[in-house]
């Protein structure tokens, strides 16, 4: 395992999503001679979260041969080194730099460290960390999907509507409902028009929306109806978990004095340095950042990143992330979906495009692409 010495000095990765991303970035300009790129990730393999749904769902188009990858092509001219391993703490120095603890007790010496630990997800979309596991658990949940007559989907953000759009392609005749708590899709971030098309295309498609009610707990296995908070029975024998993941923070929190919001963000400068530690930087969910929670989001917070340490490292001026103007784009199966541009007057685009960029592919290519495949 590279260690701090005179010689070298570590920039370390935690997390193996989009800290990928900027691993990639920075393996092609970081001074090998000066430096040791180290990426840590509790997995041997990096997920495309944009593949989640349609994969849990079902086993249409083999997706965990394409929309999984390892880290061993990842590296521009192998200049990396990839740890499995979970972090459980971060060790400060007195003056600069520290180390990371892992899960077997050993420590890995940073310089810099750059944090991407993304979110834990509820439900199917909480994947196991070993490999070996993948495949009994695809299996269990896709039997879920496929011997459920009425689902009931509990929260009507992106993920339960694409979920909905999943399970009405392969079974268009399944019940399907979404309980949101709020008075239409989404969030308000979006502007009206753009989520009632939303709804247009779920209803198309006879899924049931109940709004402005709440489901307070997940039903156990056996359950065949649930009632809501407002009263309301629906019949169901699957119920999944929809809304959205929670940042995957703990070790940061109880390692990093004030580093961390009361809701489990890291607290950070435009610059993406945490705000009391100017040598650890962080990206991707994690961020407290008002701006919404996207993967495109990740990107730009991974290039501005890689670019930041590297003059950080030259004693350079940082960089600022000036935030970026809100898009999405919501899949209703492979040939549909919804998507909002907000530039101009707000540009909504329906079916087509939403075919085009992601139905259809998941935007897997890319993927593939970005881990060096």
């Amino acid at each position: 395992m590279p260690k701090k010495n005179e010689e070298k000095l570590n920039v370390v990765i935690v997390g193996g999503g989009y800290g990928a991303s900027a691993a990639r970035l920075l393996s092609a300009k970081l001074d090998a001679s000066k430096y040791n790129l180290i990426l840590i990730n509790s997995r041997p393999y990096r997920f495309h979260l944009p593949a989640f749904i349609r994969m849990v769902v079902s086993d249409v188009d083999d997706l965990e041969k394409s929309a999984m990858a390892g880290y061993d092509k990842l590296f521009h001219n192998n200049n990396g080194t990839f740890i499995q391993a979970s972090v459980t703490g971060i060790q400060k120095s007195e003056t600069t730099g520290g180390s990371v603890v892992l899960d077997n007790g050993e420590k890995v010496p940073f310089h810099v460290l750059i944090l991407a630990t993304g979110s834990t997800w509820s439900g199917p979309l909480g994947f196991p960390d070993a490999k070996d596991d993948i495949s009994t658990f695809l299996t269990s949940e896709r039997s879920k999907f496929q011997d459920a007559n009425d689902i009931v989907l509990v929260g009507g953000g992106s993920v339960g509507i694409e979920y909905a759009g999943e399970i009405k392609d392969i079974w268009p005749n399944k019940k399907v409902t979404i309980i949101h708590g709020g008075s239409k899709l989404l969030n308000d971030t979006y502007p009206d028009r753009f989520r009632k098309k939303m709804e247009h295309g779920m209803i198309s498609r006879g899924v049931e929306i109940v709004y402005n009610d709440y489901l307070d707990e997940i039903p156990t296995s056996g359950a065949d109806s649930v009632t809501t908070r407002n009263g309301q029975t629906i019949k169901a024998d699957l119920f999944v978990p929809a809304w959205g993941p929670k940042p995957n923070t703990g070790f940061i929190a109880s390692s990093l004095s004030g580093a961390v919001t009361d809701k489990g963000f890291v607290k950070v400068k435009p610059t993406l340095q945490l705000v009391s530690y100017p040598e650890i930087f962080a990206l991707g969910d994690i961020l407290d950042w008002k701006e919404q929670k996207q993967a495109a989001k990740a990107d730009a917070h991974a290039a501005l990143v890689s670019a930041n340490v590297l003059n950080y490292l030259d004693s350079k001026s940082l960089k600022e992330y000036k935030g970026s103007y809100e898009l999405i784009l919501v899949t209703n199966g492979k040939n549909g979906g919804t998507a909002y541009f907000g530039i101009l007057w707000g540009i909504v685009l329906g079916d087509w495009a939403a075919r085009l960029v992601k139905s259809k592919t998941l935007l897997i290519p890319m993927f593939q692409a970005a881990q060096g495949l």
